[in-house]
């Protein structure tokens, strides 16, 4: 069986592709029995879309290459924590793990701004892995909005001509 840490660096893997298309770097992978079933990655940008973040995309492919919507033997590996809505769909699609890499203060539901994935009034509870490859997780989002901040910057100086 694999590690956690190998199908999280497919994870980071596939949030890479979404940095070099200038999409947040978010990656998501979906394993059942040790066999990757979904990869995916950040979309919104892209396709104009608010939901399609990796964790959706990768849930919904999924659904439809096993043709069933519930995905109860499934391990979640994502490098960024889920939000709200993702959080919502991992619960009603029934994955059984979630394991993810950065923390999201300010949106994270898997249980650092709230923990959507293991409230008990809901029928079904995922168990959660925090901070897997968190570093290299959360450095590719640092370096990201650092060089978003510096192309930004760059581009107003040179639209009010200031240096």
């Amino acid at each position: 069986m694999k590690s956690d840490e190998y199908y999280m660096k497919l994870a980071i893997g596939e949030a890479k592709k979404a940095a070099d298309i200038d999409e947040v770097p978010i990656g998501a992978v979906l394993v059942i029995n040790d066999e990757v079933i979904t990869k995916a990655h950040n979309l919104r940008e892209t396709q104009q879309r608010s939901i399609a973040h990796a964790e959706l995309l990768a849930l919904d492919e999924a659904c439809q290459r096993l043709d069933t919507w519930r995905l109860e033997d499934s391990t979640l590996y994502v490098t960024l924590e889920p939000c709200a809505m993702c959080s919502g769909a991992i619960v009603l699609s029934r994955v059984k793990r979630v394991v993810y890499g950065a923390s999201d203060p300010k949106g994270g539901c898997a249980g650092t701004l709230m923990n959507l994935l293991q409230d008990q009034r809901f029928n079904h509870q995922a168990e959660v892995v925090p901070g897997v490859c968190e570093e290299e997780c959360s450095e590719l989002l640092s370096s990201f909005f650092r060089q978003l901040r510096k192309r930004k910057k760059e581009e107003k100086n040179r639209t009010t001509g200031s240096t």
